[in-house]
């Protein structure tokens, strides 16, 4: 794998010639090939550098928005008012942040570790159970049958011991 900076100007659309980050990989699949266009001048930024510590990191981020989008509804601001909208987002976030705090502090140690947030969706919260309310608590039955019991069963151990902040 390496990194080259060039300076590429197209032939109509771009009024001046702009710095581009190539970066090539050599795999059992061939080559692949990746351009960064840039504003960070080469003194600045070296090439592997600008591609590792800024593109990546920028590439983490708009995946992070989109599971948020995709897993967790946030595209949903159907609503006639700002403020309801607003709500709806609002709850989008705090899922997403729940869901991402499960996933690092309870989820760990699991085979959902890495898990997006739709797959610890549809693997932890999306079970059948009998749920019992009783006046001091609150039964949750998952089935015997259930392929993430285990998981589920460490994830609220791990909450359980998780300190109270409130």
């Amino acid at each position: 794998m390496w990194h080259k900076s060039l300076d590429y100007q197209t032939r109509e659309s771009w009024s001046r010639s702009r710095r581009v980050v190539c970066k090539v990989e050599y795999g059992a699949k061939g080559t692949n090939i990746r351009f960064v266009v840039t504003s960070f001048t080469t003194n600045k930024v070296p090439p592997g550098q600008l591609y590792r510590q800024k593109y990546c990191q920028r590439r983490e981020m708009e995946n992070r928005f989109k599971e948020q989008q995709l897993e967790l509804f946030s595209d949903r601001t159907s609503t006639h008012t700002f403020a309801g909208n607003q709500l709806r987002l609002w709850f989008s976030s705090f899922a997403y942040v729940l869901m991402n705090a499960l996933r690092s502090q309870c989820l760990a140690k699991t085979e959902l570790q890495n898990s997006q947030v739709g797959t610890i969706r549809t693997k932890l919260l999306k079970l059948g159970a009998l749920i019992t309310i009783s006046s001091r608590r609150i039964l949750i039955a998952i089935t015997s049958s259930s392929p993430s019991k285990h998981i589920f069963a460490a994830a609220y151990r791990c909450l359980k011991i998780l300190p109270n902040t409130a």
